[in-house]
Formats: structure tokens, C-alpha cells, sequence
């Protein structure tokens, strides 16, 4: 799993951006867990598939990091962030997300989203173990996610976007 991200002596204002990236995250994986668990072929992949594509444009826009948000920026500002995106490699930081490029991040854990396909049709047992799996690629995907968009803000010298309050009573409503 990637490392956990440390912001301790940092932005406060960042660290809690992250906690509730992290929260997000959760709960999404714990969506595909369920989903791995259930014996139907094909239903993990779309259920990981269909959370990533809602998953990465909501941390993007956690980090002033959508389409959208990078249009409204300055002309040098903009140059900054590609640079940024540029040294670090992320494939899914400002970019539309699309089927495809979902599936290709999710390459990034192929043998374990192989394993978990096996894994599944071995009573109870190996569906406890493809649940695991599930979750943690999921898990895996979307901290090394937040880790790029953090990255990316921190290089250009980007500043956070003021936070969604609506979106953000609902998630302590939840918690």
C-alpha cells in the first residue's frame, strides 16, 4: 500500500484537506470491498471502475486541482502546475477523467485485481480475501492519488480552494 502521506509540521488547512480526502476514500473502498465479495464476474471491476471515475475528480477538486479550477488560474500559474504534473508523472492530476484513463491507473494494481478475480469463487474464505483485496487496491489507487495532488499544489505554489461547506457537513453527519 502506498505510505501514508505526513503533513505534521505543515498547513494545518492542508491536513485537513487530507483527512477529509482520506475519509472520501474510505468509504469508497469499502464499497468496492463489498463489491469484490459478491461471486458475480465483472461487478468489482465496474463497481472500481465507476468510484474512481467519482473518486479522483472529487480529491482533484479538494486540491484546486480540476479542469475547471486550473482554467480559472493564471496563464503562469497554470505553466507551474503542468511543470509540477509533469516532474511527479501523475496521469490523473487536472486531466478529465475518462474510462479509459480510469483503467489504465488501475493498472497500476493488476496482479492484485487479477487475484482478487480468482480469489472470489472459494466459499467464504476467498471471498473475505478479495474483499482485502478490493479494498486495499482501491485504498492503494486513491492514497497515491492524494499524495500526487499534494505534490503537484505544494510545487506550483498552489493555494487550497476555499472548501465545499455542504459537502463537508454531510461527510461529519456521516462520521
Amino acid at each position: 500500500m502506498a505510505r501514508p502521506l505526513r503533513l505534521d509540521d505543515e498547513d494545518p488547512a492542508l491536513a485537513e484537506r487530507v483527512r477529509y480526502c482520506r475519509r472520501l476514500l474510505n468509504r469508497r473502498a469499502l464499497v468496492a470491498a463489498a463489491a469484490s465479495a459478491l461471486p458475480v464476474p465483472g461487478l468489482d471491476w465496474a463497481v472500481d471502475a465507476a468510484l474512481l471515475s467519482r473518486l479522483v475528480p472529487e480529491i482533484n477538486a479538494q486540491f484546486g486541482l480540476t479542469p475547471q479550477q486550473l482554467d480559472k488560474l493564471p496563464h503562469h500559474k497554470r505553466e507551474q502546475v503542468q511543470q509540477a504534473v509533469g516532474a511527479i508523472g501523475s496521469m490523473l492530476v487536472g486531466k478529465f477523467i475518462t474510462r479509459d484513463l480510469v483503467l489504465r491507473f488501475a493498472g497500476r494494481v493488476g496482479m492484485r485485481m487479477t487475484a482478487k478475480q480468482a480469489t472470489r469463487y472459494v466459499p467464504l474464505a476467498g471471498q473475505a480475501v478479495s474483499a482485502l483485496l478490493g479494498y486495499t487496491a482501491i485504498r492503494y489507487l486513491g492514497e497515491a492519488h492524494i499524495k500526487d495532488c499534494v505534490r503537484v499544489m505544494q510545487s506550483a505554489q498552489l493555494a487550497l480552494p476555499p472548501p465545499a461547506q455542504e459537502r463537508r457537513s454531510l461527510l461529519r453527519r456521516r462520521d
